[in-house]
């Protein structure tokens, strides 16, 4: 009977490695007792709210929604920030380093090739060969390769890139999550100098008002019509109404610093165009919310929880496929000998063999198994509180913003009565039926209602893009 030759027995190894392979650990899919497989977590977002809402709209949420408010100064600073900010080139350059690990991942399990050649001039011992005779110098060569491959039996390397895969897929989607942010920081900056900008021209308004009112109050105080109190209490008035001036001055300077440091540039290089804004901007349609499953979807921080959880679960392969053998399979072969025999059959050498390699587990092995099945629990909860906060998060905007609205439409109540008081007290004044003293209040409460109105529409604009953030948009269009 033949005895087997060292190919034969590698090629029964390499074969059995390729009936034979399996992958060690839990494959991975979504717990099906997760919180994002809850039917409320499916369902319509705030399904309590009154049927006649006309503030927010089940439609999808477009990916670039400043576009909304048709502001073409707003989308002009978007799109400058999404290119140029710091904290998005920080973690852009942190996606590269992520795609850079997975690639070094992936080549584990590519066959590692060698080559290697020398020439020497040298004298050899001759007690080496066992001769008692001095060896003459001789010029030698030596060049050869070898190639050498891992078989994947108990899947080491599928795992370990399955793990890298996943995580990557996290920093994709933790990039798109300061996508995110960038966004509604700078709506919210512009919103924030728009209006503090109308807060300036009001304050001012005031002002003037209040001037007027100190000279009428002299006047009829000289004349013996009022005591010197109501006198006193005009001058407090105006210097009420000039301390608040700077306030707004200086934060709308704030808000154009904030604009400049989010595009990536210095204070002084802030953007002009935002600086005469007077206005706030204003949604041209109700405001589009999807439903609570699209939510969870389109969040780049539950995307990459569950991504995170993904990794981890692989990494309980990982470690539980370390517990088994390493086998490797390999190919050599080359020359050595004097340099003019180099390449002849007579200095030609190979080989072929497969080597195995087995660390009988130990408790730190098992424990890693252990280690890393308690990692994927963590990163489980992790992702369960990546799902209710979200949902938690846009439930609140959600109520902060109809609150906040109805807040608004009351003060727009109140500052139209206070236009009817204003309009009654001018024609009263100018048919000689009221007192100069009795008009100017008037237009103090009008000018006080306007700034109570503005404040509120500006409380509902800043909770319009806090709600735009809760929903997780403005990262889709950059993919």
């Amino acid at each position: 009977m033949a005895r087997p030759t060292a190919f034969s027995i590698t090629l029964a190894l390499g074969s059995a490695a390729l009936l034979a392979g399996c992958t060690i650990g839990p494959d991975y899919h979504v717990p099906a007792n997760a919180a994002i497989a809850r039917p409320q977590a499916q369902g319509p977002l705030t399904p309590d709210a009154p049927s006649a809402d006309t503030l927010t709209s089940t439609q999808p949420l477009p990916p670039r929604w400043w576009s909304l408010y048709e502001d073409p100064v707003l989308d002009r600073l978007e799109e400058e920030a999404l290119a140029a900010n710091t904290d998005l080139r920080a973690a852009g350059a942190n996606l590269a380093r992520s795609a850079a690990m997975l690639r070094a991942t992936k080549g584990i399990g590519d066959p590692q090739v060698s080559l290697d050649a020398a020439v020497e001039r040298a004298r050899l011992s001759g007690e080496s060969f066992l001769h008692f005779e001095t060896v003459p110098v001789s010029t030698l060569g030596v060049g050869g390769g070898s190639v050498a491959y891992q078989l994947d039996l108990f899947g080491q390397i599928r795992r370990r890139v399955e793990a890298a895969e996943t995580g990557h897929e996290a920093s994709e989607a933790t990039f798109e999550a300061v996508q995110v942010t960038v966004a509604a920081q700078v709506a919210r900056a512009y919103v924030g100098v728009c209006g503090e900008n109308e807060a300036v021209e009001l304050a001012e308004e005031a002002v003037a008002t209040a001037e007027h009112m100190v000279t009428a109050s002299e006047h009829l105080y000289a004349a013996g019509k009022i005591g010197l109190p109501q006198v006193t209490g005009a001058q407090k008035a105006l210097s009420d109404a000039r301390a608040r001036v700077p306030r707004h001055r200086a934060a709308a300077r704030a808000g154009l610093y904030e604009l400049a440091f989010l595009l990536g540039k210095t204070p002084a290089e802030y953007p002009r165009e935002a600086e005469t804004c007077r206005a706030l901007p204003e949604l041209s349609r109700p405001l589009p919310v999807g439903d609570a499953g699209t939510l969870l979807a389109r969040r780049p921080d539950v995307r990459a929880a569950e991504r995170t959880l993904a990794s981890a679960t692989a990494g309980i392969g990982v470690a539980e496929a370390d517990l088994y053998p390493h086998v490797a399979i390999g190919l050599g072969g080359g020359t050595s000998g004097l340099l003019a025999d180099v390449g002849s059959a007579m200095a030609g050498h190979w080989s072929i063999g497969s080597m195995l390699s087995w660390i009988f587990p130990t408790r730190a092995q098992r424990a890693k198994v252990t280690l890393a099945r308690a990692d994927a629990d963590a990163a489980f909860a992790r992702f369960d509180a990546a799902v209710l906060g979200a949902l938690e998060e846009t439930e609140t905007a959600l109520a902060w913003y109809r609150e906040n609205h109805n807040h608004a439409l009351d003060l727009d109540e109140a500052l139209d009565k206070a236009r009817e008081l204003d309009a009654q007290s001018r024609t009263m004044f100018a048919a000689g039926k009221l007192a100069l003293r009795d008009d100017l209040t008037s237009r103090a409460s009008l000018i006080e209602a306007r700034d109570a109105a503005r404040a509120a529409h500006d409380a509902e604009a800043q909770s319009q893009i806090d709600l735009f953030l809760a929903l997780g948009g403005g990262w889709a269009q950059h993919e």
